[in-house]
């Protein structure tokens, strides 16, 4: 049978990809994982697991059955909301299916063509579709370059519209922090507003894992802050914290919220053991600071670039797509589950190893991982 049009230039662009080698595949990588975002290492966690089994048990349904607006509400989830609110600091909360339906909901819904949005240039795809999607005029500033934001606030004055601020506190490739107490001041010295997404950051950075926003206090003054379940939580879904307006609004007006079926409300017993557990965990906090630190430390040490940050996302930046590909497959057969980040999904150039590390690898793991991109480094230059 002859192919159609669609599905040859579905096939052309696939073996494109292949040529430049940026086709993705689906696989499971054996070995000690450092590409899990399973920040606190609570996805193995037993007592995860048991809240689980008591969700099922405790809920008549194990299905949402509908939307929230329809007959997907559950009294747990207002319970849950309340509790995560306070644990963000904020008036009240919203749980959405992910952090990209909560990214684009938001945006689409806030924002529109009256409306100037400030986007961070390495802000996640799930915000960059949702400015998309809202019509909004954007600015995209540097990465982190506070004297470009803030002239060009200067010269975006409303017109009839809102100022808004967005940023990743941090940043998912690149694993450095924003500049959040920066940012704050300079939105409220403009008249504009912030929205900060807090997913690699929730439950892993801040006092009690409340994130950066609300480890400095400020998270009554942001407009909004995305929260993720499914990093260091080990859950699914993400809430939207502010205030109770936001909330009224966004269950109006969010399509992704509005137009899809609730979460099973089992989960919402894992998300709230998650929580629970997460803000004792101040010595698995501190032991990933500790890991990151000696990776990082090793990494310079020999002049191999990691970037500039300090947090548990450590990129092993080597340039080239192939070069990237070629270190992570000789580390898989080192027994480490590594996975190599290409152009377009980072800029050409910086195409890398991303590094995501988690509280139950132990320091000698990371001294052995460190060995091998040495060992393997100095054979691919010396057969260059």
């Amino acid at each position: 049978m002859p192919c159609s049009p669609l599905t040859e230039r579905m096939a052309s662009r696939l073996s494109e990809l292949e040529r430049q080698a940026q086709l993705r595949e689906l696989s499971i990588i054996p070995g000690v994982s450092l590409c899990s975002n399973d920040y606190l290492g609570l996805a193995a966690d037993p007592r995860l697991k048991e809240a689980v089994r008591k969700g099922l048990e405790h809920c008549e349904l194990a299905g949402s059955t509908g939307s929230r607006s329809l007959s997907g509400h559950h009294a747990i989830w207002e319970e849950l909301e309340a509790e995560f609110a306070a644990f963000a600091g904020t008036e009240t909360a919203l749980i959405f299916g992910s952090g990209f339906a909560a990214n684009t909901g938001l945006l689409s819904a806030l924002l529109g063509p009256k409306d100037v949005v400030f986007s961070d240039a390495l802000n996640h795809a799930s915000i960059i579709d949702g400015i998309r999607l809202s019509g909004a005029q954007k600015v995209i500033y540097p990465h982190r370059d506070m004297d470009f934001l803030e002239d060009t606030l200067h010269r975006h004055l409303p017109t009839g519209g809102s100022r808004v601020i967005v940023t990743e506190s941090i940043f998912s490739m690149d694993g450095d922090r924003a500049l959040i107490s920066d940012l704050f001041q300079l939105a409220e010295r403009s008249g504009a507003e912030i929205i900060v997404d807090e997913a690699h950051a929730t439950g892993a950075c801040g006092p009690r894992g409340c994130g950066l926003v609300a480890g400095l206090g400020l998270a009554q003054k942001a407009l909004a802050i995305v929260h993720t379940c499914g990093k260091a939580l080990a859950s699914a879904g993400a809430f939207i914290c502010g205030s109770k307006t936001l909330k009224q609004f966004l269950i109006n007006h969010a399509r992704s919220f509005i137009f899809s079926t609730a979460l099973p409300p089992y989960l919402a017993f894992q998300i709230q053991a998650a929580l629970r557990l997460a803000i004792s965990m101040d010595r698995e906090r501190d032991h990933l600071a500790a890991l990151s630190a000696r990776l990082r430390e090793r990494f310079c040490s020999c002049g191999l670039d990691c970037g500039p940050g300090n947090t548990h996302i450590v990129p092993l930046i080597i340039g080239g797509n192939e070069r990237a590909l070629n270190l992570a497959t000789a580390l898989q057969e080192h027994g480490f589950a590594v996975r190599a980040i290409r152009s377009p999904s980072v800029r050409p150039g910086t195409e890398r190893l991303r590094l995501s590390l988690t509280a139950r690898l132990t320091m000698g793991e990371i001294d052995r991982f460190a060995d091998s991109v040495l060992e393997v480094s100095a054979f691919n230059l010396a057969h260059e």
